[in-house]
């Protein structure tokens, strides 16, 4: 997907925020993709000069930017991401019950393995 927009890894993970309704702060992006502020004002500046993003003012607050993704880059990120989408579904739709709960059983141990290992930052499990 970052070769297809253009964009390296922190592009693509703040074009994911932004996409999936995080708070499109600047600061907020930082928090959450736990980077510095100076290192998300340049990942923006690269997705403002490559069209994907602008910054806009605040609908309630003119003192504060919100990160806005383009059109075409929104366009583009579900185009790519819909044939992931289809052939998942297609595989889950595959599976027999017995599957799906064996699968389902797994992923709920190893989130509980994660959970263990890495604390979030209010020191409860994520």
């Amino acid at each position: 997907m970052q070769e297809k927009l253009g964009t390296d890894e922190a592009g693509l993970n703040t074009m994911v925020h932004v996409l999936t309704g995080g708070e499109p702060s600047p600061k907020a992006i930082a928090a959450n993709l736990a980077t510095t502020s100076a290192a998300t004002s340049l990942v923006l500046n690269r997705l403002e000069e490559a069209g994907h993003i602008s910054r806009e003012p605040h609908a309630t607050d003119r003192r504060r930017v919100v990160v806005v993704p383009s059109e075409t880059s929104i366009e583009a990120i579900a185009a790519l991401s819909v044939p992931v989408r289809e052939g998942i579904d297609a595989i889950i739709a595959g599976l027999s019950p017995e599957e799906r709960a064996s699968i389902t059983h797994f992923l709920d141990e190893l989130i509980n393995v994660y959970d263990q290992a890495i604390p979030s930052k209010s020191g409860k499990s994520i």
